[in-house]
């Protein structure tokens, strides 16, 4: 969104569908969404224009913004009107299953503190002396627990405002890419935590595949986004637009069009996901919404800009943003066109858009929010415009929401990464791989791999490691001969198990 009118904060106190594939295609669609009510487990990848769980099953994004961490408050706002829980609880009784939280990197900088957090009547107790950084920690650790999984937004250099570019003179690229390999680092073997945004809407004089490296944001995109997936090659990496390319001008963040002829590359495969946003009047007037075929007009603009890429089975693509205060007439047509082009999920299932509404904030002053300003009360017609593409919630997730407060990036660290594979499964029995990775910057002196099957599988027998089960948890411990590894080093063990039909189970690994 354009900045200069974004968000009056109070912050110290603060139907139109994309053509239609074949009816097959779309049954099978709706099909999946049915067989994936309990999809969402584990880290996630992609698939031509679908995300993909641990398990393959396909997912939706369907989600809310909270913001906060960005401002000078340095934590979500409302938490001095209720307790966080609270707030997350409501957020999934709504039907929303994934948060996008913006923050700056002010909140990594070793003992920022939140502001404006109440602990009156007990509300927000477990946050007391917390810095910023450790409130995320819980919040994520709460939201893993509710079934919302977390993307991480990095909105802003500093608390002070929007850039246009990934970097200032104060925050130059070095210490952006350190920040996000640190929060990468932070929540690895944390599912909750699915994916970083690398930044907020890069805009003028950004540019796409223009080549200069000190303006074009694809090419930062790519440097960044292989930093991260070297912490973590679990994440996905969420790029969103530029506001111009070849002088075609959109909204900030809102303008893929570049994507078609200079694609992100990433050495990872399967982890790009490419965002948009899209506002409506009461943020800026575009030419578009006095075209004379307005609502009409609409889904070519977002073909256009950012929809093709879907189309052509490119890549997911994620609506990061989108948001009005509904008080036009213009503006009620334009959420309600934009809705049926992001795919209803009782048609499509998984097929479709992904999406965070913007906001949950009733603080942002050109858009509102799904709570009005009590903080407490939902603006249902507001939340009722988005009920045809909400989607199903996922499973509880179980890794550790409090890794403890790194201080400064860039310290040696000591940390592993797992990849679980099943090398056989005959119904009765299989047999597994488990890969460990030294993806710290230390060497580690011992290791442990944990996970939880979905059913009742055991393990009869385990190699090149010792193990404990309780229930359907296992821990695996490195034996003596393979629990040093070096940085960028790897060890591993096998297991035989039995019954069959575990499938891939989400998996975190523990260094030392």
């Amino acid at each position: 969104m354009f900045r200069s009118l974004r968000r009056a904060l109070c912050a110290a106190v603060a139907a139109l569908l994309l053509p239609l594939a074949a009816g097959a295609q779309t049954a099978r669609a709706a099909d999946d969404d049915v067989r994936a009510a309990d999809a969402g487990a584990g880290y996630w990848h992609t698939s031509g224009r679908r995300i993909l769980d641990a398990a393959g099953q396909p997912v939706r994004v369907a989600g809310i913004n909270w913001f906060g961490f960005e401002t000078s408050n340095h934590v979500v706002h409302g938490l001095w009107s209720r307790d966080y829980k609270s707030m997350i609880d409501q957020m999934k009784s709504l039907g929303y299953n994934t948060l996008r939280l913006p923050f700056s990197d002010d909140i990594l900088k070793s003992g920022t503190l939140p502001d404006s957090i109440s602990f009156d009547g007990g509300k927000n107790a477990d946050l007391q002396g917390l810095t910023s950084l450790q409130v995320l920690d819980r919040i994520v650790a709460y939201a893993g627990q509710d079934g919302l999984k977390v993307i991480l937004d990095r909105h802003r250099p500093d608390a002070a405002g929007q850039s246009a570019l990934w970097y200032t003179s104060a925050v130059p690229e070095s210490t952006w890419i350190a920040n996000l390999k640190a929060l990468a680092g932070r929540y690895r073997g944390n599912p909750t935590v699915v994916g970083i945004d690398l930044h907020n809407e890069p805009h003028d004089p950004a540019c796409w595949g223009c080549g200069d490296t000190t303006r074009d944001w694809r090419l930062a995109a790519e440097r960044a986004g292989n930093a991260v997936l070297s912490v973590n090659p679990d994440l996905l990496v969420f790029v969103e637009g530029v506001q111009s390319f070849n002088g075609v001008s959109g909204w900030w963040g809102g303008n893929l069009m570049g994507v078609a002829q200079y694609p992100v590359r990433l050495d990872v495969p399967g982890r790009l996901v490419y965002s948009a946003h899209d506002y409506a009047t009461s943020v800026a007037q575009q030419s578009w919404f006095s075209d004379p075929s307005f609502p009409a007009n609409m889904p070519g603009i977002w073909d256009k800009y950012w929809g093709y890429i879907f189309q052509q089975n490119i890549a997911p693509v994620w609506l990061g943003e989108f948001g009005t205060t509904l008080q036009s007439t213009t503006d009620q047509k334009w959420l309600a066109a934009l809705v049926s082009y992001l795919r209803s999920t009782s048609a499509y299932g998984s097929d479709s858009f992904h999406w965070t509404f913007w906001s949950w904030n009733p603080n942002s002053g050109d858009t509102g929010g799904i709570l009005k300003d009590d903080w407490t009360t939902v603006d249902t017609v507001k939340d009722g415009y988005l009920a045809s593409i909400k989607a199903p919630g996922f499973p509880p997730g179980t890794g550790s929401g409090d890794p403890g407060d790194p201080g400064d990036p860039g310290g040696g660290t000591a940390a592993c990464s797992a990849a679980y594979t099943v090398s056989s499964d005959w119904g009765g029995g299989f047999n597994a791989d488990v890969k460990v990775t030294n993806t710290g910057t230390t060497a580690i002196g011992s290791w442990k791999v944990t996970w939880t099957w979905p059913g009742s599988q055991k393990v009869t027998s385990m190699w090149n490691a010792s193990y404990t089960q309780t229930g359907a948890t296992v821990t695996a411990t490195n034996a003596a001969h393979n629990g040093t590894i070096q940085p960028g080093g790897s060890a591993g063990f096998g297991f035989g198990g039995a019954p069959g039909g575990a499938g891939v189970p989400s998996v975190s690994c523990t260094a030392a």
